[in-house]
């Protein structure tokens, strides 16, 4: 979902400078946005001068006209009109108490969380604003911290979707491995499914969950305090927009919850995989269901829908700026600038593990996951060859790495969409749920040595 750019200068060490800057930027004032959006201008200031601001401006522009960003605006806009609808229609609440009756711990709040995450795994954004949205009400009645709800969604969001095949990230990862040439045409899903008992980082991601919430893995570092605040004193981290921050009703039935999500998962679905198609028949199969069933005046379904796209403004203004940062470190050279630093290390047993933490790191400093992995591949690829190494445990080592940057980095679409969903702040989400990213990836980058 990420542009590229042909590099045109070579900038060294100078490459690095941006993104440590929004790095270091972001854990002194725990402001994402505005880290990011420093980090571009300084990424443009570099290569411009003081002509940066034109160049950055041309780049918004050119970055909003490509097909894939308007896309992923469009799609994650809607998504907040159709869950607004959801929320206000009482289709949130009849769900979560359902739940209430028949969950009577935190333990079971967050795993039931935890299990409604595994089976919406169409699409992780999808996954991050449905399921945070839905188990509020469940979560809250037994004082769990937003940062541990948002976590929970996190961590079945996109890890998820890279063990599914039907999901947008399988379908991407198997273009790519026909463009790449690691398929042959029309094998890409197939191949990519081969890959998939390598995909360590994922599969690890997703046991650690149900681990941390039955205290087998105890709260660590910043969860741990957020978790204490919250059985203590109450509260919960809530950061919500006031115009759908409001008290629910059982305006309907569970109709009213399922009805709408089943019809826009099978048009989601049928013929083809498209999201963007799915939620707007999402939205107007939840019109005429409420408008039937009389849930609410028409009047109020419009507005209702365009509150709950109002809510998304900061999360549109997050995800452009972050698009618009990875145009500028494609420009700089990051990506290959790493990978050179790092090719004197490749060995044939210490290549998947290689691959895996340094397309890790690009992945989770640049903000970048689909984009870093379209640039490595044809790197990875050919390394393999060399080396003789597995091509299936490479492609694994380079797809899980894209799951550690999604999962982990501060300001990737999948955090900033889970802490939304979650309703809490993006950078306590990202904090507290940094020391189990890193646990996971550990895990898996020990399972890629082993594995050689």
């Amino acid at each position: 979902m990420e542009t590229t750019a042909l590099v045109t200068m070579e900038y060294g060490f100078i490459t690095l400078l941006p993104t440590l800057l929004v790095l270091a930027l972001a854990i002194w004032s725990r402001r994402t946005l505005e880290s990011v959006l420093a980090g571009a201008l300084f990424a443009f200031f570099i290569m411009e001068g003081f002509g940066f601001l034109d160049a950055m401006a041309e780049a918004t522009l050119a970055t909003l006209m490509t097909e894939d960003v308007a896309w992923v605006m469009l799609v994650c806009g809607l998504y907040g009109g159709f869950i607004g609808l959801l929320v206000k229609g009482g289709g949130s609440y009849a769900f979560g108490r359902a739940l209430m009756s028949r969950i009577e711990t935190k333990r079971g709040g967050l795993l039931a969380t935890w299990g409604l995450g595994l089976v919406i795994f169409l699409d992780d954004y999808l996954n991050s604003l449905t399921v945070g949205a839905t188990m509020k009400a469940v979560t809250d009645r037994f004082r769990t911290s937003r940062a541990m709800l948002a976590y929970v969604v996190d961590s079945t969001a996109a890890p998820l979707c890279l063990l599914v095949p039907l999901s947008s990230w399988g379908a991407y990862f198997a273009s790519l491995l026909e463009q790449n040439g690691v398929a042959s045409e029309g094998q890409g899903l197939s191949v990519f499914i081969d890959t998939i008992p390598y995909l360590f980082y994922p599969i690890v991601a997703l046991l650690i969950v149900p681990l941390v919430a039955m205290g087998v893995i105890p709260l660590l570092g910043a969860m741990r305090r957020a978790e204490a605040r919250a059985e203590t004193t109450g509260d919960l981290g809530i950061v919500e927009d006031e115009a759908l921050a409001v008290e629910e009703t059982a305006r309907g039935g569970m109709s009213v919850f399922f009805f709408p999500i089943i019809a826009m998962v099978f048009f989601t679905v049928f013929p083809s995989i498209d999201l963007l198609r799915g939620v707007i028949a999402g939205i107007l199969v939840t019109f005429v269901h409420y408008a039937l069933w009389r849930v609410m005046p028409l009047g109020e379904l419009f507005d209702t829908c365009i509150d709950g796209i109002k809510s998304m403004v900061p999360v549109l203004a997050m995800l452009l700026t972050l698009f618009v940062f990875v145009e500028a470190n494609d420009r700089l050279g990051l990506t290959p600038y790493v990978i050179d630093a790092v090719s004197p290390f490749m060995t044939a047993k210490l290549l998947p593990v290689v691959v895996f933490i340094t397309v890790s790191l690009l992945s989770f400093t640049t903000g970048s996951n689909w984009g870093v992995i379209a640039i490595t591949m044809p790197i990875a690829f050919p390394l393999a060859q060399t080396f003789d190494v597995s091509i299936p445990l490479v492609m694994g080592a380079l797809f899980s790495a894209s799951g550690f940057g999604s999962h982990a980095c501060f300001y990737s679409d999948s955090t900033v969409l889970s802490a939304q969903g979650a309703g809490c702040r993006t950078h306590e989400h990202a904090l507290t749920q940094l020391p189990y990213a890193l646990l996971g990836a550990a895990v898996a980058a020990i399972l890629f040595v082993v594995m050689a």
